[in-house]
Parts: structure tokens; C-alpha cells; sequence
């Protein structure tokens, strides 16, 4: 059995590892556990997710910043693609000082994974969709 945290309503769900690739919906919320969307998290939403069993592929961006802003919609397909071998968050670092302070975020965009809380891989900067599928291929099987 695996944890998996709600990307609507943050609660986690018991979910036999068997059944990811079955369309499962949360229990409390009855939508889909996996939408193929990042989801847009805080530090609380952070939290529920890093206490959950999958690993995070995490965006660390700002509204202002144009790289992130061209970085977004490679982040979007990559999710649709790799869901659910992992959960992608997307965390504003301007809403979110305290946790980009906690992973030491010095530039933007900043790609982490995350697993059982923590960091198993970073790269800074918007890679091209190939070159961060690529990564991801090569750091998923390394964080679950």
C-alpha cells in the first residue's frame, strides 16, 4: 500500500501501488489522485506531499521570471507524461520564501526531486523538454 497525497484537497489516500495506472480518485474528495497538471503548492501543501510515498518533481519559480514563465509549459507535458511515477509541484518561491530558503534556491527556475522529504536531484535552469525528460528518466528510478 501507498500513500498518496490529493492534489485537490491535499488528503492522503491509501492506494494499492497496482492500482496507480487505474484512474484512482481520492476517497474524500472523489476527484482524480492524478490529473496530468502540476499541482501548485505552499509549504503546508508541500508538506502533505512530501509525506506521501511518491517522489516530487518540484518547480521552483516566480511570476516575474521569463525563463520560468517559457520553462512552464515543458514542466506541464512532462507531468502528463510521467504521472504516476511521480507527483509534480510547482512552488511560487515568492509565496514561498521559507521553503525555497529550505532547499537552498539561489536562481530560477530550479528543478529538485524529492522523495520521503528529501532532495535526491537538482538542475537549475529551463531545459529544453528533451534534455529534462531525459533527466527525469535518469533520477526517477534513482528516488522510488
Amino acid at each position: 500500500m501507498m500513500l498518496i497525497c490529493c492534489p485537490h484537497c491535499q488528503r492522503k489516500n491509501r492506494l494499492d501501488a497496482s492500482r496507480l495506472s487505474a484512474a484512482p480518485v481520492c476517497g474524500a474528495c472523489k476527484q482524480p489522485l492524478f490529473n496530468g497538471q502540476p499541482t501548485a503548492v505552499d509549504a503546508n501543501g508541500f508538506a502533505r506531499h512530501a509525506g506521501a510515498d511518491l517522489p516530487l518533481v518540484v518547480d521552483f519559480w516566480a511570476a516575474w521570471c521569463g525563463p520560468c514563465r517559457q520553462f512552464a509549459p515543458t514542466f506541464s507535458q512532462s507531468c502528463s507524461q510521467h504521472e504516476p511515477r511521480a507527483r509534480f509541484l510547482k512552488v511560487d518561491t515568492e509565496a514561498a520564501p521559507d521553503l525555497a530558503a529550505r532547499f537552498g534556491i539561489r536562481s530560477i527556475p530550479t528543478l529538485l526531486i524529492v522523495h520521503q522529504g528529501k532532495e535526491v536531484a537538482r538542475v537549475n535552469g529551463a531545459l529544453p523538454a528533451g534534455e529534462f525528460d531525459r533527466w527525469l528518466r535518469s533520477q526517477l528510478p534513482t528516488a522510488g
